[in-house]
């Protein structure tokens, strides 16, 4: 088959990896195993893309560097202040795990998959590496609590430059055994090269801090300054000592993290992009080059290798290397069986491997294909089993996606409990604790301090929400929570109630800025308003019998707020906007004094209900219950002197 051109060649690996990464999004699917299948299939399966026909000498100088920027993303994202109660399982793994796992792991290799000691010696430190590659998408999809996720992301990134330096270091004492090379000079060469490296990480860090700071970088100047520098410090680095840049650009990496830099959000949101297209790229690049031949001539024990991998060796590792670190054992257990192997570990194996034969190694060769073995297993399994075993744990995020409510009010509780009686999960987070007191008075879930802080990312679990909506009594507050966690949650999960019209253009906010607008066209006034009026939240199931039509008929001044579907998946409605109508869908909506008394033919619950009753004087009142009670009375109470705190 006639080859591809290189423009080509880019073309099909970008439009493959990323379609394969906007795939399983759309059907709930590992997006690594599907970019895994398509790289199988395009490259040995059809023959339509072949690397090193296509793209040549380019194809490994492109992975190396498109690594080494997959960790400085990743180091940027280990803030030490962020550690707090993980910074002990995270030292235990790197400091203890790492050791132990590349000798568990060569002695897998030795009596497992048969190879020499050289080889196993070499590919089991490789075997540190757990893949930051892989583990980031992974918890993107598992939305795992945050303990057992930071552990698993801070092990992977930390790890990561350790095993290839482990693999260096193994291959140099080869080199000795096997040529003229003396131990002095391999030494020399080694520890050079890990202070070459750290001094340039550490070098970088500062450049980039105080250029950034000190306003020696112009805003539009500073993501093409930082990348360039990283290639730099990489490139320097690695032609010191191989495989050593890998370990300067995750230093570099960790130290822009933890220097406070008013940029840094911006910066790592590119970064993060970045990493999603190189990530896409590099495994359909991997993929694409396997040769079946090659993997066909592995034997029987090349299973028991893998089986020892993932069933012994890292387990045990995991287990002696957290052994009195203060985690519990599900913890333990969830970080126990998630090792999965990426990049790193098929592009550094494959290189040594080719290396080690060079030298007469008579089974380097066998080095590339075990990894790719290993990487595909691990990828598979762990891509089809991290979420269920982590729920069925209890570290993970709810099966159903929750609402994060922002602003304590009479609607915001009303809204929550509606939310709690169709079983949604629902928070509502408010700096002043007062205004939380009738959300605690009925049980629902509340946090105390700022959404937006350092302490809100430490203390609640947000991977547990995926619609946030900002509904306090300033319109700037919204905007400014809308915007700040628009591209954590998804600009279309962020919703804002709908903002005070202000006729002089300098006093108003940028309708670019606002979160997604919903349900009643009502400002924070006015929705307080129609609470004190008497309207009430109410939830109608949809069936067969009794349709949207019906429903339309019989509540004519029906404000709908949002759509649960059968699988809990919530979805806020404008009130000018189609509502998707299915048996099964239940629908929230808020109802003026006179209509919610009436019954539906199989509707839910009533969330707040009008109870009429006599005054003295013959006088005659309504006594609210639900929202309304639960505001006044908590509202009549003292106000109290607590500091911020969850609940």
């Amino acid at each position: 088959m006639t080859g591809l051109s290189p423009i080509m060649a880019f073309a099909l690996v970008g439009a493959i990896g990323v379609g394969s990464q906007w795939l399983a999004w759309r059907v709930r699917m590992p997006a690594i195993v599907l970019m895994l299948v398509a790289g199988l299939v395009i490259g040995p399966g059809l023959g339509l893309f072949v690397p090193d026909r296509d793209i040549g000498d380019l194809v490994k100088p492109m992975i190396s560097i498109a690594v080494a920027i997959i960790l400085f993303e990743g180091g940027l994202t280990l803030n030490f202040r962020s550690l707090r109660d993980e910074a002990k399982g995270v030292g235990r793994l790197v400091f203890i795990g790492a050791p132990l796992g590349w000798l568990l792991s060569t002695l897998a290799l030795r009596y497992g998959a048969g190879l020499s000691w050289e080889s196993s010696t070499v590919f089991g430190g490789i075997m540190i590496v757990t893949g930051p590659t892989v583990i980031a998408p992974l918890l993107r999809t598992a939305r795992l609590s945050r303990r057992p996720a930071s552990l698993l992301q801070w092990e992977a990134i930390v790890n990561d430059p350790l095993g290839a330096l482990a693999a260096v270091l193994a291959f140099e004492v080869v080199l000795v055994m096997r040529t003229a090379v003396t131990v002095g000079s391999a030494v020399t060469e080694l520890l050079l090269g890990v202070v070459v490296a750290l001094a340039l990480g550490a070098a970088g860090a500062a450049i980039v801090a105080w250029g950034f700071r000190k306003g020696r970088v112009p805003e539009y100047m500073k993501v093409p300054v930082l990348f360039s520098l990283l290639l730099v410090v990489f490139a320097i680095s690695d032609t010191v000592l191989h495989e050593s840049g890998l370990l300067a650009v995750t230093v570099m990496g960790i130290g822009i993290a933890n220097s406070d830099l008013p940029s840094y959000a911006e910066l790592r949101r590119f970064k993060e992009h970045a990493t999603i297209l190189l990530v896409s790229g590099v495994f359909i690049l991997l993929a694409a080059a396997v040769e079946f031949d090659t993997l066909a001539a592995l034997d029987w024990r090349a299973v028991v290798f893998v089986l020892l991998v993932v069933l012994v060796v890292r387990p045990l590792t995991v287990w002696l290397s957290l052994l009195g670190a203060g985690l519990g054992w599900r913890e333990q257990l969830l970080v126990a069986l998630t090792g999965p192997r990426g990049v790193v570990l098929v592009a550094v194996a494959g290189l040594f491997g080719e290396r080690l034969a060079e030298l007469g190694v008579a089974d380097g060769l066998t080095v590339a294909p075990l990894a790719f073995v290993l990487v595909a297993f691990t990828v598979v399994v762990h891509g089809f089993t991290l979420v269920p075993f982590a729920r069925m744990l209890g570290l993970s995020g709810s099966a159903v996606p929750g609402v994060l409510l922002i602003g304590g009010s009479r609607w915001t509780l009303g809204l929550a409990e509606a939310l709690r009686k169709v079983e949604v999960p629902v928070l509502i987070a408010d700096p002043n604790h007062v205004n939380l007191r009738p959300a605690r008075a009925v049980g629902l879930e509340t946090y105390s301090g700022d959404i937006l802080s350092e302490s809100a990312e430490h203390w609640l679990e947000l991977v547990s929400y995926d619609l946030v909506v900002a509904a306090t009594e300033n319109d700037a507050y919204n905007t400014l929570v809308a915007t700040d966690l628009g591209p954590e949650f998804g600009r279309d999960n962020v919703y804002q109630i709908t903002r005070e019209k202000n006729e002089s253009s300098r006093h108003a906010l940028s309708s670019s800025l606002t979160g997604r607008e919903f349900g009643p066209e009502e400002t924070y006034g006015g929705l307080q308003k129609l609470m004190r009026e008497g309207w009430t939240f109410r939830v109608t199931r949809l069936t067969e019998e009794y349709t949207l039509k019906e429903w339309r008929e019989k509540r004519p001044h029906a404000k709908v707020v949002a759509r649960v579907g059968p699988q809990g998946t919530t979805e806020f409605i404008r009130e000018d906007e189609d509502i998707r109508a299915a048996p099964g869908v239940r629908i929230i909506s808020m109802l003026p004094p006179g209509e919610e008394k009436g019954t539906d033919p199989e509707a839910g619950h009533e969330i707040a209900r009008q109870a009429a009753k006599n005054k003295p004087g013959g006088q005659k009142g309504g006594v609210k219950a639900g929202a309304g009670a639960a505001w006044s009375k908590a509202h009549r109470r003292k106000p109290g002197g607590k500091k911020p705190h969850a609940a």
